[in-house]
């Protein structure tokens, strides 16, 4: 069942972390989602916790998002900027009698929650402060006391039509009275979000199922409220390799790591629509449209997501075999020292040897510098398999001198033995085992520069 209202739906990040990947996966199925309907995709930052919430992971979050294109069709709120709107809400109910002013003490809570675990209970809070007047809890607080904020739960069963999970039935009755707000200008998240997904006017809640248990308490805070409340779909969690909740390897990471290591986003975009959810033809590539025509909520899958770094790997190469010689010129210029741009004309013939090579940008450096300068290496490295170091020695000198008159170097490999010349040439030109090919290293080179590195390679062996 879908709402006939417009389509809205909201990615809501706390500031208080690293923008995980997790994150930009809930992000990006919004957006699909959004799109896929003609709908809006909104931004909330919910940063009603002081202490953790920091300008440097808002910034992460919105940088990320629009990195990847995955734009918001309003101005992005913040919680923070709308305390009146919780404190008039907090009111409303307290004084309807929907909750209730709670002075009990941390030491309290704890004795109350040991006490109904050694009965084999499940803790909930016992309603000790349930019978307290808002008259009677006000002037407990002009005398100094501490109190919070916590909703009466009414003892029912709430059922959720989960759009990812089928029916899901919770009964309140065995929630407690929960705790929505530290004092009349800081709500807690449950409240917050229960009051902007409908001020925002959001049909739509895609989420993770980790927040499941959220959606019975965030239903029936808007109905105790008067407010109507969005259809719900919760996302399977993204596992590790090992199938198990996502280390803290992967969680401490900032998404903008991905970028900053050089994946592009159409790989990104590609790699994280395939956690959790699949097309109708199962392929492993789609593009950004084609996501947008195909996505729905009943492809998304109810088992967990597996994290693949190498196939996030696989996708980044093929994106970037996509783009043309000029195009990943453009995009490695932060990846690389500045004087190489000088020498563009060779840069471009090195991207054209190197692209088949590159799983990420940042590689490039890596992979390229011996273009630009000869790495020292060990001349034991010149030598193929059991050849003979003489033989080796009489094979480079046959190769400089075929060179020397832009003779065929493959009927000189043809006749004394493919891995006995290509092997030593390769190392002489690149310093390295794992290169292009030593004819392609030698078109990107030149005619005097690799003979200069043969010759290099040629004292190494009759030192």
């Amino acid at each position: 069942m879908e709402s006939s209202r417009p389509i809205r739906v909201r990615f809501a990040p706390s500031p208080t972390g690293p923008f995980s990947i997790g994150n930009v996966r809930t992000a990006l199925f919004n957006w699909l989602f959004a799109k896929s309907k003609g709908g809006d995709f909104l931004v909330r930052i919910e940063d009603t916790d002081k202490e953790r919430s920091k300008k440097e992971y808002e910034k992460q979050i919105l940088e990320g998002l629009e990195w990847l294109g995955l734009m918001w069709d309003e101005k992005p709120i913040r919680q923070s900027e709308r305390l009146v709107v919780y404190e008039k809400n907090l009111k409303k109910i307290l004084e309807e009698g929907r909750a209730y002013w709670c002075f009990c003490s941390i030491d309290e809570l704890e004795a109350q929650r040991q006490s109904q675990l050694s009965q084999g209970l499940a803790p909930k809070y016992s309603g000790k402060c349930r019978s307290i007047t808002l008259e009677e809890a006000e002037g407990k607080m002009k005398k100094g006391e501490s109190a919070v904020i916590r909703f009466k739960m009414p003892e029912k069963k709430v059922t959720v039509n989960d759009l990812v999970r089928g029916k899901i039935e919770f009964d309140a009755g065995l929630m407690g009275d929960i705790v929505i707000a530290k004092s009349l200008k800081e709500p807690l998240y449950n409240f917050a979000a229960a009051v902007d997904d409908a001020e925002m006017r959001v049909t739509h809640v895609i989420r993770g199922e980790d927040h499941l248990a959220n959606t019975p308490k965030q239903i029936l805070i808007q109905e105790a409220l008067g407010l109507p409340h969005p259809h719900f779909a919760h996302m399977p969690l993204i596992l590790g390799p090992d199938r198990k909740k996502l280390s803290k390897r992967y969680l401490d990471k900032s998404f903008l790591d991905y970028k900053n290591q050089g994946y592009l986003p159409e790989a990104m975009l590609n790699f994280l629509v395939l956690l959790g959810w699949h097309p109708v033809e199962d392929r492993e590539t789609i593009s950004r449209e084609e996501m947008i025509k195909e996505f729905t909520l009943e492809r998304v899958q109810k088992s967990g997501a597996i994290f693949n770094e190498k196939k996030l790997d696989w996708l980044n190469a093929y994106y970037i075999k996509q783009l043309k010689p000029g195009e990943i010129l453009e995009k490695i210029r932060p990846f690389i020292p500045a004087g190489w741009l000088k020498k563009k004309r060779l840069l471009m013939k090195i991207i054209e040897a190197e692209k088949e090579r590159v799983k990420a940008f940042s590689d490039f450096k890596e992979l390229t510098g011996f273009f630009f300068e000869l790495p020292d290496y060990d001349e034991k490295m010149l030598i193929w398999k059991e050849t003979p170091r003489e033989k080796i020695l009489d094979n480079l000198k046959k190769v400089r001198d075929v060179i020397k008159v832009n003779g065929d170097v493959m009927a000189l490999a043809e006749r004394e033995g493919r891995g006995e010349v290509l092997w030593p040439l390769r190392v002489a030109l690149s310093g390295r085992s794992a290169s292009p090919g030593p004819l392609e290293i030698l078109d990107v080179l030149g005619k005097t520069e690799s003979l200069k590195r043969i010759n290099q390679a040629v004292k190494k062996l009759e030192a």
